[in-house]
């Protein structure tokens, strides 16, 4: 097993994420982290070691979208670095629409991803803008 680095791959297994986010499927979206997993931002950090707490912490992410009137997330990979073996950093800015058809500026994180033999996980989130 190598790191993913196929656009390919990394493409299906975001457009699978930003489809979780936006409908609120807290399975899906835990299914996508390794574990455990830690997300980071400027003022505030926080790691999850379970599905469950993977599921916790998105509960408020589907209403959101739902208020903001958001219907799809796009992934748009901006560079992919293989740091090791089993390990990639992917820079993606997330694009969304809206229910009227209209793009909506989303924001930048780098994923640092671990290959699986399922493909690859979240190991850790980074909000970059």
């Amino acid at each position: 097993m190598n790191a993913s680095t196929d656009l390919a791959t990394l493409a299906d297994f975001f457009d699978r994420y930003g489809v979780a986010l936006t409908t609120g499927d807290l399975p899906v979206m835990a299914g996508c982290y390794a574990l455990p997993g830690m997300v980071v931002a400027d003022t505030y950090s926080f790691s999850f070691t379970s599905a469950a707490a993977v599921a916790l912490s998105f509960v408020g992410a589907a209403p959101d979208y739902q208020d903001r009137e958001l219907v799809a997330a796009h992934a748009r990979i901006e560079d992919v670095q293989p740091l090791s073996a089993l390990l990639t950093m992917v820079a993606v800015e997330w694009e969304f629409l809206d229910s009227c058809g209209q793009a909506v500026p989303g924001e930048r994180y780098r994923y640092l991803l671990r290959s699986s033999d399922d493909g690859p996980l979240i190991c850790t989130v980074i909000r970059t803008g």
